[in-house]
């Protein structure tokens, strides 16, 4: 079913069909006729959100509209049987205080007026048009689950993983509890990307384990990690040390880590001391320069000497196996980069945080043994099922949903094109992905004011937040921004009698039978806590503050015996 245009006008109160606003009558809105609109506080009925997934991305634009809307009420799907998305399944386990804003999720489930209901899937359980009769509203708010590949030979190696699969298998997602990472064989690994997420794996890979087994992280990560030989790890980047995607706070941790040595990055590779930096920019390149405190490795360093290396202007080329009919990888192949000279000509500044690059004249080569080897460069969102039916546009090449800015979802949005400086394209050192900032189509975002009408067509009641609004990148802060902007744009929207949903506004109620039959056993917030009590006592006897459940059926065997 494709979402109604708007029609005339409709009483929220008696939804006595008018032409124009008119004073007897209760707020007004446009939209279909027969639809049941909550008021902000008049109406007899509720206006309920469904918001598709319950990390941070949904889980603080939920408390928005119940704080300021009285009648506003929130069901929260998810898929996994537990909440928290992102901060459960992403946040590294020795990164305790990013997962405080736990409680302010605990805030909102303690509302009357929020429900949450885990184990569902939306697009499989429920389809979106089974939704979208019964909201006068959705969220989507559910990230980004696919990892950005390669695409270079080699890719499908034994060895080979993508961050997103090692990260979600110490941490317990489901969907990775059998990866069995081979870091008991391993000693040379290589990470592709310079991001925060690299370096979480590099940090995991180099920490040492007994420090480890005071945090959540999963028992069979532990006792993997016990066994792990890996003693040197190269974390291969596109670009420079000024250009580096990862933030201060994590770069840090690394150099700070006991009895793990650094090899220094080139001097020339930084800026000479009159170069103008902003205070950021100052602090990255002095904690890069002075690199670890434990100093660089030894000539001759004794046998599990630990030692790690940003290597930059390097782009995969290819992953290979000693010999032919091998199924292992053993070492990495890359390509050198150099910087893309500006869109018209000119001077490369080298030390630009913008500055893209491009394979380097000639062809060379550069390549390292490697055992183990991660990619991680980005994350990326997919079309939930039943985006076409209901007429919700999706951009694949950069996997978000367009909207104006403000979470808004567009309704055949207008495009323009962006360029930063001259259009990348694939190249040989990884076809398909592009060298530099994307070049990206998307929507005119119009006016970034939640308050002030979009500059296009909107999909009544539809919303986005999160990665799948802006693309995966940011930390938690960020996202937190992001979804409050689009909390107050629904909050907007009541006030200025916008149109919603054409729903009947019976939420969860109507549709929990559907998803029974469809094979869901729907977890409920006090289920949640069932299981969340049975991990915190596991992890109690074992001397730590939690041991995850890695399956979905032993999270549901606490509830179900």
């Amino acid at each position: 079913m494709r979402l109604p245009r708007p029609a005339p006008f409709v009483c929220r109160a008696c939804s006595h069909r008018l032409r124009a606003p008119s004073r007897p009558h209760a707020p007004l809105s446009r939209s279909s006729l027969g639809v049941r609109h909550a008021s902000s506080g008049s109406s007899a009925f509720p206006f309920r959100v469904a918001v598709i997934g319950s990390g941070p991305a949904g889980s603080y634009p939920a408390y928005r509209p119940m704080s300021q809307l009285p009648r506003a009420h929130v069901h929260m799907y998810e898929q996994q049987p537990v909440p928290y998305g992102l901060v459960r399944f992403g946040v590294a386990p020795d990164h305790p205080e990013v997962k405080y804003c736990q409680e302010k999720f605990e805030e909102v489930a303690a509302s009357a007026r929020f429900t949450f209901i885990g184990n569902v899937q939306v697009g499989h359980h429920l389809p979106l048009s089974a939704l979208a009769a019964h909201y006068d509203a959705i969220l989507f708010a559910y990230g980004a689950s696919k990892d950005q590949a390669l695409n270079i030979p080699g890719e499908d190696l034994d060895g080979v993983y993508s961050a997103r699969a090692f990260v979600g298998w110490y941490n317990g997602l489901p969907e990775y509890a059998d990866l069995d990472p081979a870091l008991d064989t391993a000693k040379d690994a290589v990470i592709v990307g310079q991001g925060n997420v690299a370096l979480d794996v590099a940090r995991i890979l180099l920490s040492n384990v007994d420090e480890l087994r005071k945090t959540d992280i999963t028992e069979h990560a532990l006792e993997k990690l016990s066994r792990n030989k890996i003693d040197s790890i190269r974390i291969v980047g596109r670009r420079g040390p000024m250009q580096a995607a990862y933030t201060i706070k994590e770069i840090r941790e690394l150099f700070n880590l006991p009895n793990v040595f650094f090899n220094p990055i080139p001097s020339p590779l930084f800026p000479p001391p009159e170069y103008k930096l902003n205070r950021q920019m100052k602090r990255l390149t002095k904690i890069l320069q002075e690199g670890s405190p434990n100093g660089a490795p030894p000539q001759d360093p004794p046998p599990g000497t630990k030692q790690w290396t940003l290597n930059h202007f390097l782009a995969p080329a290819a992953f290979r196996a000693a010999t032919r009919g091998e199924t292992r990888i053993n070492n990495a192949t890359f390509r050198h980069t150099s910087f893309r000279v500006p869109l018209g000509g000119g001077l490369v500044d080298p030390f630009d945080r913008s500055a893209t690059v491009e394979p380097s004249p000639g062809g060379y080569t550069t390549s390292y043994p490697a055992d183990i080897a991660f990619r991680s460069v980005g994350y990326k969102a997919e079309p939930l099922p039943g985006f076409e039916d209901l007429g919700i546009p999706f951009f694949h090449h950069n996997g978000t949903i367009p909207q104006d800015g403000c979470g808004r979802v567009a309704a055949n949005p207008p495009v323009r094109r962006v360029q930063f400086g001259r259009p990348p394209t694939p190249t040989p050192d990884a076809p398909g992905v592009p060298v530099g900032p994307p070049n990206s189509t998307i929507p005119d975002p119009g006016n970034s004011d939640p308050a002030t009408t979009s500059s296009f067509d909107q999909l009544p009641g539809i919303y986005v937040a999160g990665w799948v609004k802006r693309g995966p990148t940011g930390v938690i802060l960020t996202t937190m921004q992001d979804a409050f902007t689009t909390a107050d744009s629904i909050i907007a929207d009541w006030g200025r009698a916008r149109p919603f949903l054409p729903s009947d506004a019976r939420g969860w109620k109507a549709l929990r039978d559907r998803a029974v039959a469809a094979g869901a056993r729907p977890v409920s917030w006090e289920d949640w806590k069932r299981i969340d009590t049975a991990e915190r006592e596991r992890g109690k006897e074992q001397g730590r503050v939690r041991a995850k459940f890695v399956r979905t059926e032993d999270m549901l065997k606490v509830l179900d015996g």
